[in-house]
């Protein structure tokens, strides 16, 4: 159902009220709420590919652009659209088309995202937390940590967006050390030097003694949390080593 618009009487009522009335009541009012003749998704369609023949990517443009997405053309229908009108429009207009589409339709997907990220604290009951930019330059991907514990022992809900692992890296210490995962949303995966990786569910615990090689992170498809116990010790230290190739991570 076409929504009732203003932006005329907004933006040029009193300045000239009767164009806003014709844009208002006429265009959007009468000729936009004839669905039973053609659809709100194909005089969208018709829109954008007009608007984009005259070269007029601009804010009505983008305005367009977003009424086709809530329409119903997807990303891959609209860059479809402008492929194919590339050819008769010009493809200068094209580009700039593009230009403007990739911004409105991209929006959905971070919208998927945060989406997804939410859905994923909302199967948890530890925070997600902040983003882990103190650690960022040993993880591939982005990573969010929570302290739930810094006294006696240190605990830390770990939350890895999908794709996301560490570096592979080694716990040291001179007595005791090492470090505990307690998986608790997600899927992912644990991988020590030499061995086969596991996946990991909620639920699954994992011991890591010191002097391992290893690397852990979520699965491709999934968000992940664990929590990371740090077990007492002396001197305790992590060496941090190289990345996870996409290669490595791929073949999993």
């Amino acid at each position: 159902m076409a929504v009732k618009q203003t932006a005329g009487r907004d933006a040029l009522g009193e300045f000239a009220p009767k164009f806003a009335q014709l844009n208002d009541d006429v265009l959007f009012g009468e000729v936009w709420s004839r669905e039973s003749l053609l659809s709100l998704r194909d005089r969208s369609l018709v829109t954008v590919v007009s608007l984009m023949s005259q070269g007029l990517v601009d804010s009505s443009f983008r305005y367009h652009l977003m009424s086709a997405k809530q329409n119903g053309i997807t990303k891959t229908e609209m860059a479809e659209i402008l492929t194919h009108a590339a050819f008769y429009a010009g493809w200068p207009k094209a580009w700039a088309a593009f230009r403007m589409a990739k911004e409105v339709f991209e929006e959905e997907i971070t919208d998927s995202n945060a989406d997804e990220k939410t859905k994923h604290q909302n199967s948890m009951i530890f925070p997600i937390g902040q983003p882990n930019d103190g650690f960022a330059q040993y993880f591939v991907g982005n990573s969010y940590l929570a302290p739930l514990s810094t006294s006696q022992v240190g605990i830390y809900n770990v939350t890895f967006e999908p794709k996301c692992r560490n570096n592979w890296h080694v716990h040291h210490a001179d007595q005791g050390g090492g470090q505990i995962l307690i998986c608790v949303a997600g899927e992912g995966y644990y991988q020590e030097w030499g061995k086969e990786a596991q996946k990991l569910h909620p639920g699954d615990v994992v011991n890591i003694p010191v002097g391992v090689k290893h690397w852990h992170g979520a699965a491709p498809d999934s968000w992940f949390s664990h929590l990371a116990v740090e077990v007492p010790g002396v001197n305790c230290t992590n060496e941090w080593l190289e990345s996870v190739s996409d290669e490595v991570y791929a073949s999993l």
